[in-house]
């Protein structure tokens, strides 16, 4: 293997590792922001109204999408040991 192909299997990882992270981290911003909104317009400081929705709300999005990202797992795993 030489650099140009370690440099592409590294690019490569870090783009997967991007994508399958997305939704997750999605759902967090998108949970995260409602709650701001909802805190702001009823002023309840409460720290748990924060942070126990999000955890429940990633937690959902991540057992949703599992078999997508078995799925992409896989078939980079297949390429990298295929050598192709």
């Amino acid at each position: 293997m030489n650099m140009a192909q370690a440099v592409d299997v590294v690019r490569e990882s870090l783009v997967l590792m991007l994508l399958l992270s997305a939704p997750i981290l999605g759902a967090a911003l998108v949970l995260g922001l409602a709650i701001s909104l909802f805190q702001a317009v009823t002023q309840i400081q409460e720290q748990t109204l924060s942070f126990v929705p999000k955890i429940v709300g990633m937690a959902v999005v991540a057992i949703v999408v599992t078999p997508w990202v078995a799925q992409e797992l896989i078939e980079f795993s297949r390429r990298m040991f295929s050598g192709g």
